[in-house]
């Protein structure tokens, strides 16, 4: 991907959202144009101020904050994006995709998106989330879409202790498959 492209990162609620911090920067780092939004959830774990300082942009998080802009907020928002990364993807919102529910700024995002928009999915979450059978059918229905790329979630220690599958991917590779 070139360099000064305009990339939508969309960060869930997780424990994985410090990590996206990384990834902003590495895309600012690397030339690129970052807006962000957040779900309320994600700005549980980290502020949308570290967002705004880290991308250089404001952070979009409600869905009728009229007072910041005066455009239709997840249409101008999608027609800006030359691509978008969800990172974490949380099986909520995975979920959400999937079906085509708009009930928050990033879905809404998300559907409103031209089709020739690629988006890339993080996932994140809980070993027994991971291999839901009702959340592996999701992860398989967005494979399914063309501009959609749904990466491979690690092994190894997860918040809750356990050690298993649910990690949401280093940085790096979420950086590397962008540039793609």
């Amino acid at each position: 991907m070139a360099r000064n492209k305009n990339i939508l990162v969309g960060v869930c609620g997780g424990i994985a959202a410090y990590k996206t911090c990384e990834l902003v920067r590495l895309l600012v780092k690397g030339g690129y144009m970052v807006k962000v939004v957040m779900t309320d959830a994600a700005a549980e774990f980290v502020t949308p101020l570290t967002f705004q300082t880290l991308s250089r942009n404001s952070v979009y998080i409600g869905m009728f904050d009229l007072a910041q802009e005066e455009n239709i907020r997840h249409i101008s928002l999608a027609d800006w994006a030359d691509l978008a990364v969800i990172a974490p993807a949380s099986a909520n919102t995975l979920s959400k995709i999937a079906y085509g529910i708009c009930d928050n700024l990033l879905t809404s995002i998300v559907c409103a998106l031209p089709q020739k928009t690629k988006v890339i999915f993080a996932p994140a979450m809980n070993e027994n989330m991971w291999n839901n059978p009702l959340i592996r059918e999701n992860i398989k229905i967005l494979k399914q879409i063309k501009n959609y790329k749904v990466l491979n979630a690690g092994k190894g220690e997860l918040a809750c202790g356990i050690t298993g599958c649910g990690r949401m991917a280093e940085p790096a590779e979420i950086f590397s498959a962008l540039r793609k």
